[in-house]
């Protein structure tokens, strides 16, 4: 049920104005945990999915709650990779609405299991603007920002202005050169920090594990193989459908190739 949030939540004050609603949908006690936001670029490199799930994973083990815009991309996967129930979904359309449609198993599995916020009325849908207001959200939430990928002059970009007006600290993945120009322009400039060590980073935010193996994705290793459609889907069902809907995998002549 979508619900009028109405208790307070000191981090939003780092924001230009506190906002005036906020609706919530799902399990508002994830916004009492330990929150680390991460953003970037719809359009991530192999490299970038892989380290991005491997991110958000390493982070929920340790009881780390992620936030993102439930956009396609690097959002789509770190809810994917925190696993629903510790992740938090900020959306730039009100909560009757669930925007992207190609996220839309994403978005509900979310409401189910995590939190989905809005600060738009029903039947807001999204516009630009919106978009902005939304990275605001997304970046006051979190104690700090990482950014997987971004070039310059994107949305994600917008949120590392919104992380540097707030005083928040700034991590990227180490990326290559002339790809994700944004992220390597603020290391060169100082303003972010490269994560090098996945799970030694993770340490820092939460609780670490008694068991510091992270579960690899038999799905990714088992494309790499370029399976017949057939046999992907009798091994994994509809994760399948999911991957080729968030643009992870594609079909070709029947057979499945990563992209």
């Amino acid at each position: 049920m979508i619900i009028k949030y109405t208790e307070h939540i000191p981090a939003l004050e780092d924001m230009k104005k506190y906002p005036k609603e906020l609706y919530a949908l799902g399990d508002v006690s994830l916004l009492q945990r330990s929150k680390v936001s991460i953003v970037g670029t719809r359009r991530p490199s192999l490299y970038t999915q892989h380290q991005t799930k491997k991110l958000a994973t390493s982070l929920a083990k340790r009881g780390v709650c992620l936030v993102s815009g439930a956009a396609m991309g690097v959002d789509a996967l770190v809810h994917q990779g925190a696993g629903f129930p510790n992740t938090i979904a900020v959306v730039a359309n009100s909560l009757d609405i669930r925007y992207p449609s190609v996220n839309r198993h994403i978005i509900e599995g979310i409401e189910k299991e995590g939190l989905v916020l809005s600060q738009f009325p029903q039947t807001s849908k999204a516009a630009p603007w919106s978009f902005v207001v939304r990275n605001e959200l997304v970046v006051a939430l979190g104690d700090i920002l990482i950014v997987t990928q971004a070039d310059e002059n994107s949305g994600s970009m917008r949120s590392v202005e919104f992380a540097l007006k707030m005083g928040k600290e700034i991590y990227v993945l180490p990326q290559q050169l002339d790809e994700s120009n944004g992220t390597n322009k603020l290391l060169e400039e100082g303003l972010a920090k490269a994560i090098y060590d996945i799970d030694a980073f993770s340490n820092k935010y939460g609780v670490v594990p008694k068991n510091e193996e992270i579960p690899r994705d038999d799905f990714f290793y088992f494309c790499q193989t370029s399976p017949t459609f057939d046999d992907a889907v009798s091994k994994f069902n509809d994760r399948v459908y999911e991957a080729e809907l968030e643009g992870l995998i594609y079909i070709e002549n029947g057979l499945v190739r990563l992209v």
